[in-house]
């Protein structure tokens, strides 16, 4: 992975507050806060117990719809005093299992993780391996699924670590995005550029747009390019019904970047008479008319 998509990774995932905490068999070490959150949800908080085992801050927190906590009296939670609390998360990863004390819409507790045994015998099926436990957590609190781990297979991408599982499944990459590109002519030649196409969100529509306007078959490098500087379809466009066609991708980039666009572009054009190169609209956009 590269060192700009190892940082943009990095940075998604520690936005998500996802640690590598997890439990030794039947271990209560795992703490959890419940509290009102918008719109009806609760705001569940994660936390490691016991830092001396486990290195950092392990925290994990989100909010909830509270049928997805199986099991809690949502009523209980709510109601005046104090009041038995038990709840599950259940995933295709593993599950929390957890019990404590509630009332006054707030509740606190432990919680025993596990994980799933035939999600982890899937991984390791599929030549991605074993987790290790905090693997096995971090793939239960992103709710990674079996159904990524089949597209992933089917499109023929190379095998994934764990580590590339969690990146695609905290990214929301899903067996509906793999399909979609390949239906526009798409199959990322590495796990690592399909990360970084979802992260930079580079969608089906996006990329036919280009096919539709004749630019199909775009190397997955110069995708990327454009899509950091918000280059469209419809830019280029512009620009070819103005007599620049073929534009490589860097002077595309330049263009961009100096915001020169085709209206811009059409008040050169009126004002000199002619058809300047892309280096005399560099210059007249930099230093105005030209010397």
């Amino acid at each position: 992975m590269n060192k700009c998509l190892a940082f943009l990774c990095a940075l998604f995932l520690a936005s998500l507050s996802i640690a590598s905490a997890c439990t030794a068999q039947g271990v209560e070490w795992i703490g959890f806060t419940l509290e009102p959150s918008r719109d009806g949800e609760i705001r569940a908080e994660f936390r490691d117990l016991d830092r001396d085992r486990h290195r950092g801050d392990n925290n994990w927190s989100t909010s909830f719809h509270p049928p997805h906590l199986v099991g809690l009296d949502a009523a209980s939670f709510r109601a005046a005093g104090t009041h038995p609390i038990r709840f599950a998360l259940v995933r295709e990863a593993g599950r929390l299992d957890c019990s404590g004390q509630g009332g006054n819409a707030y509740a606190s507790g432990n919680c025993r993780f596990s994980p799933d045994a035939r999600f982890t015998q899937l991984l390791a099926s599929r030549g991605i391996g074993r987790p290790t436990r905090d693997q096995a957590f971090g793939l239960m609190a992103i709710n990674a699924r079996g159904e990524l781990i089949e597209a992933v297979a089917a499109a023929r991408y190379p095998t994934p670590t764990v580590d590339d599982l969690m990146a695609l499944t905290a990214l929301g990459v899903d067996g509906s995005y793999i399909r979609g590109l390949a239906q526009v002519g798409y199959r990322p030649a590495s796990i690592d550029t399909l990360v970084q196409f979802k992260a930079l969100n580079i969608t089906p529509q996006y990329i036919g747009g280009f096919v539709r306007g004749g630019h199909g078959n775009m190397d997955p490098d110069d995708l990327v390019q454009m899509r950091v500087m918000n280059i469209t379809a419809d830019y280029i466009a512009g620009f070819e019904r103005l007599g620049y066609r073929n534009l490589p991708v860097q002077k595309l980039v330049e263009l961009k970047a100096l915001d020169i666009t085709p209206e811009f572009v059409r008040a050169v054009q009126s004002e000199a008479g002619g058809q300047p190169s892309v280096g005399d609209l560099v210059e007249r956009k930099i230093f105005g008319r030209r010397h």
